[in-house]
């Protein structure tokens, strides 16, 4: 069966919310309820019902809309990434809160963070209300770290105290994050940051060995124990000193040995 697509004529995104365009002279737009609720549009029983089931199976509802009156809606799902689940287990054992930061509904919202695992939600989050959500964790003093890919993630990603871009989102996401991930793998999360408590205790250790050898090297060097007949040549003390700094190099190198 073949079905002829009309053309779209003076086509326009609406940020956060959904599309519009002519067709056929006819002003439609579709989008999410976000979109109906800036057109005041009011669906149908029939399509309230088919919104209400679709999102208790998780799936997010787009709507064709003409004018302010609701024609038809689709559900639609993204599949959740089987990694995705082992990610947010792993930051829970690290101690850490998740929070889902969409767009989508309540409901849908919900019923994916059940399947994960996740802490809380934020749904119905329009692009430009992202980084004052991140504001508000900071109020409640929470140091919050934002992953994200997308052109609407800039400002959250700057906004957080640590913004992680994904490598194969936007450029404009790239820019705006502190790490980069190479890849599109959300387990990737939890290894930097258990690599950057290794790599923050492999500093503590290094910095307590050498401020530790240098306060009884050094007075050992000025000749502290002399009237005791202890007196430490240049030589000696110099060898000493590139004993500690091989020792401090060994053990930045132990941390080639961090299982992420």
């Amino acid at each position: 069966m073949t079905v002829a697509v009309p053309a779209a004529g003076a086509f326009n995104a609406i940020p956060g919310r959904g599309v519009r365009a002519t067709v056929e002279g006819r002003q439609l737009a579709a989008g999410g309820p976000n979109l109906l609720a800036s057109l005041d549009a009011i669906p149908s029983l029939e399509l309230q019902s088919f919104t209400d089931e679709s999102a208790a199976r998780g799936q997010s509802v787009i709507y064709l809309v003409e004018g302010s009156r609701p024609l038809a809606a689709f559900a639609v799902a993204d599949a959740v990434r089987p990694e995705s689940a082992e990610a947010v287990r792993r930051l829970h054992e690290a101690g850490i809160e998740v929070v889902m930061m969409t767009g989508d509904i309540r409901a849908v919202a919900d019923a994916v963070a059940r399947d994960l695992g996740i802490d809380s939600v934020l749904a119905q989050v329009l692009p430009q209300d992202k980084a004052a959500n991140i504001e508000r964790l900071q109020q409640q003093g929470k140091r919050v770290a934002m992953v994200g890919d997308g052109v609407n993630d800039a400002p959250a990603l700057v906004t957080a105290d640590v913004g992680v871009a994904i490598g194969a989102g936007t450029e404009v996401a790239v820019e705006a994050g502190d790490i980069v991930l190479v890849r599109s793998d959300p387990r990737d999360v939890p290894r930097i940051i258990k690599l950057s408590r290794a790599s923050y205790r492999k500093m503590v250790q290094n910095l307590w060995w050498a401020a530790g050898y240098n306060i009884v090297a050094i007075p050992l060097a000025a000749g502290v124990l002399v009237p005791w007949g202890v007196l430490l040549s240049p030589a000696t003390g110099a060898a000493l000193m590139s004993v500690s700094t091989i020792i401090v190099a060994i053990n930045a190198q132990l941390l080639r040995r961090t299982h992420l």
